[in-house]
């Protein structure tokens, strides 16, 4: 999918190159027509990117040529494979966490290994990936949903220590996790209870909004859809 627009309400002096990797779902979706500039964006509806298939990412991504100001990971799951989030530790079933894992920490970490070259060394880039708060370990007040938890949890790990590294050749790139709050999606429907969901319009202008915001100085944090930190 590519999409080439303007939009003057949202118009960012920083972005002009945009990747969005899950370009389908309602997030994704949202996001890439608000950005201003060029925005290219994958998913597997509508490219056949499977972010649980590394050979799938590096063939998509390496046909992606000159670099990005911004490369954004919106995809993941709360229910993969039929398996529904835990409600206590005896319900977790080892494929359920793997499945868990593939989607929602092993595929974006794919993606930005393979987005390297992407990454311009001379100016500022943000790469993102959507994690939860229910994957942050102290903000668990509650517990419950296992394998979900577990898995944004290994997330935002594996981008704070990547953004340690990209750090020491990528001086301008900063590399974090976002949570995006409870967006009235087919994702969250089923789930969303008394929690307040806004639309992934509004989510989408939110995360923008910080992005923008964003120094390199930040990098290998964990933000909100407001811009406050996340606990780990």
């Amino acid at each position: 999918m590519h999409v080439d627009q303007q939009v003057p309400t949202l118009t960012s002096s920083f972005m002009k190159r945009h990747l969005i990797i899950g370009a389908s779902g309602g997030i994704g979706r949202a996001i890439a027509q608000q950005l201003s500039g060029e925005v290219i964006g994958l998913s597997r509806s509508g490219d056949g990117l499977d972010i649980t298939d590394e050979a799938s990412v590096a063939h998509h991504i390496g046909r992606q040529t000159g670099t990005f100001d911004t490369i954004l990971v919106t995809t993941g799951a709360l229910v993969v494979d039929g398996f529904e989030p835990e409600k206590t530790i005896k319900a977790v079933d080892p494929e359920a966490l793997m499945g868990q894992f593939m989607v929602n920490a092993i595929g974006p970490a794919m993606v930005l290994k393979h987005a390297i070259p992407l990454i311009p060394r001379d100016r500022r880039c943000v790469f993102a990936a959507l994690s939860a708060r229910v994957g942050s370990i102290g903000d668990n007040a509650i517990g419950g949903w296992h394998s979900y938890r577990t898995a944004k949890a290994a997330l935002n790990q594996l981008i704070h220590t990547s953004a340690i590294e990209l750090a020491r050749t990528h001086k301008k790139a900063i590399a974090v996790c976002l949570h995006p709050g409870t967006v009235k999606t087919d994702f969250t429907a089923k789930y969303a209870a008394r929690h307040k969901t806004v639309p992934a319009t509004e989510a989408a202008s939110n995360l923008i909004g910080v992005l923008e915001g964003l120094t390199p100085e930040q990098t290998g944090q964990f933000f909100d859809y407001s811009g406050a930190q996340v606990p780990w």
